[in-house]
């Protein structure tokens, strides 16, 4: 359930940056492709370490990530049906992805012995997301 939504905020944003600049919608179209990277390997990498084959895996990974492309066309409905509240909604979506990223995953991260990897990571996500902000300005 919660990717599914994660599917339907992506859309919505997508199609806000899309309409009044196409290189806003590229520039986040390339970090929606990133984060999909991750997303994928959190589906297979479990069903590889399980015993599925490998191929397997990454087709199952691949269909799960169908229910984007109808993610996105609600998303396109809801921008234009209900883009007055739109801002509002909009900030409670960051509120969540903030809190979830504090209480659950920052604390996992240092907890284990690859903390400074995390670190790093973080650092890393961070650089790339502001190169692709300066993108679209």
């Amino acid at each position: 359930m919660i990717p599914n939504i994660n599917y339907l905020m992506i859309s919505i944003t997508f199609n806000l940056y899309l309409t009044p600049v196409i290189q806003n919608g590229i520039a986040l179209a390339i970090a929606i492709g990133l984060q999909n990277i991750p997303e994928g390997m959190d589906v297979s990498l479990p069903l590889v370490a399980l015993g599925y084959n490998p191929k397997k895996a990454v087709i199952i990974a691949t269909l799960t990530g169908l229910v984007e492309p109808v993610g996105a066309l609600f998303g396109l409905v809801a921008v234009s049906l209900f883009q007055p509240i739109l801002p509002v909604a909009m900030g409670f979506a960051a509120g969540a992805m903030l809190f979830v990223i504090s209480e659950e995953i920052i604390p996992e991260t240092q907890a284990k012995c690859k903390a400074r990897y995390a670190t790093f990571a973080v650092i890393a996500g961070f650089i790339v997301m502001m190169l692709l902000d300066n993108m679209m300005k």
